[in-house]
């Protein structure tokens, strides 16, 4: 049992410890944002596959991200592998977003003691967009991303779901995420519902960097990568 827990914690600081880096290539067009990762901009993007699920060992449904950005704007594309779509439809605005099959991008300044950002994007295209503060219970759901500087579209298929979207590097600025460098520290992540055999939904959650082997937690700098701008 000591063997084992000293394993645990090896594996836990090797996580934390890691930084993983994408490289966003740049491009010299405006990417047309449909819903469905159509433009052809996107062929020349990285593929990011690299998506853990520690929490529950089985059925890993296959996600991929990809990023492009240009002189104005960060363009992103996840495209989500689906067998059951759910997305409840309550009336609450953006917030079935959060009981909804989705995928999210958290944006951190620098400074981890200034607030984070963060975009819960279901398949439908409802967006719960939110700013909170590291280690306290103070997340903002009425805050909302300005609204010209965000454009986001989703699209079903036989396969899944893709979550496209653009956001202005103004808007990145202004929220002091980006300093005119090549650094964007990201959390990429995805929450995959599943229908159990009592009639509910469970769900699963999925997560580029791993902060915590134990227990899922995105709201932790440690649980954030680099998105890193090729220049």
């Amino acid at each position: 049992m000591k063997y084992l827990l000293i394993l645990a914690l090896l594996f836990c600081l090797s996580c934390s410890s890691q930084t993983k880096t994408y490289l966003v290539k740049k491009t010299d067009n405006a990417i047309i944002v449909t819903g469905n990762g159509s433009d052809k901009a996107w062929e020349d993007a990285n593929i990011l596959t690299a998506f853990l699920y520690p929490w529950q060992s089985k059925n890993l449904p296959a996600t991929a991200f990809k990023a492009l950005w240009s002189d104005t704007h960060l363009y992103f594309l996840y495209l989500v592998e689906d067998s059951e779509i759910i997305t409840p439809e309550r009336g609450l605005g953006e917030l079935d977003a959060v009981k909804s099959d989705r995928v999210e991008i958290f944006f951190k300044a620098a400074d981890e003691t200034k607030p984070y950002f963060s975009l819960e994007m279901d398949a439908l295209g409802r967006c719960l967009d939110s700013d909170a503060q590291f280690f306290k219970n103070n997340i903002d759901i009425d805050w909302n991303w300005p609204k010209d500087d965000f454009v986001l579209k989703a699209s079903q298929n036989e396969e899944g779901y893709t979550v496209e979207g653009s956001i202005s590097l103004a808007s990145l600025r202004k929220l002091g995420i980006y300093q005119d460098d090549e650094i964007l520290n990201a959390g990429l992540y995805r929450g995959e519902y599943y229908s159990k055999e009592d009639g509910k939904t469970g769900i699963k959650w999925i997560s580029w960097v791993i902060a915590n082997p134990d227990k899922p937690n995105f709201h932790v700098p440690n649980s954030f990568g680099i998105l890193k701008l090729e220049k």
